[in-house]
């Protein structure tokens, strides 16, 4: 009995130990920061604060265009299309071809093939070569005036008529050039007469001038004078084919 009652308090002592030790573990676990503390503030759980990761050299840099109105740069390697340099305009002015002077034309006259019916002359060509060493230009309709030979300055100047288009020809050294004289044709025989009741004339030569090229006392190859009514002639302008 003694015995029995002596174990009674021990194990009573032991309990409450037990019960003692308990409590201070709960003490301690409960003093312990959780895991939201753990992530709150502003420093590191090693009191150290991270840095940023700086950037690998040559690495790109994104940057924000700016609110301005220059121009953007545009990131290296693009293959749009660039705008051209502007390029200053030359000042270079048109080349135009020096008109043939007189003294270089060789110039000389013969009945044309196609000519009005008739007994007098009818029709002529004028055929004019670049004697000089230069390229040079013919252009227009030729004057013509009906002359005595070797009087070129007392001339009796013809009614003209221009026919078809005129344009520029660029003549070559040694290149040739035409016009063509159509008159009014002399009809009969002997002296002949005039559809229009006029004297038939005529002229042992003719002087034929060119625009800004002077002119030419011509005669009819082969011989003969140049007959006509009316003092009226028609012609062509200058032309780099043959008129028949």
């Amino acid at each position: 009995m003694q015995y029995g009652m002596h174990a009674g308090p021990r194990v009573r002592g032991a309990a409450l130990a037990m019960a003692a030790m308990s409590a201070a573990t709960l003490l301690m676990t409960a003093c312990q920061p959780g895991p939201e503390a753990a992530g709150s503030g502003t420093g590191s759980p090693s009191g150290t604060a991270k840095k940023p990761a700086a950037s690998a050299p040559g690495s790109p840099t994104t940057a924000k265009p700016s609110g301005g109105t220059g121009a953007s740069a545009k990131p290296a390697g693009d293959s749009s299309p660039k705008a051209p340099a502007s390029v200053p305009a030359t000042a270079t002015p048109a080349t135009k071809t020096k008109t043939c002077a007189a003294e270089s034309m060789k110039a000389f006259m013969y009945q044309a093939d196609v000519r009005p019916s008739g007994t007098g002359t009818g029709a002529a060509v004028v055929e004019f070569t670049n004697m000089s060493g230069a390229t040079c230009a013919l252009k227009g309709y030729p004057t013509v005036a009906g002359a005595a030979n070797g009087s070129p300055e007392k001339n009796k100047p013809l009614t003209v008529t221009g026919t078809g288009p005129s344009a520029q020809v660029v003549l070559t050294p040694a290149a040739k050039a035409w016009v063509k004289l159509t008159f009014v044709q002399v009809q009969g025989e002997a002296d002949g007469y005039c559809v229009s009741g006029s004297t038939p004339v005529s002229y042992p030569t003719l002087v034929v001038g060119l625009p800004s090229s002077g002119a030419h006392q011509l005669a009819i190859e082969g011989g003969g004078v140049v007959a006509e009514c009316d003092d009226k002639v028609t012609v062509t302008a200058v032309t780099a084919k043959k008129p028949a």
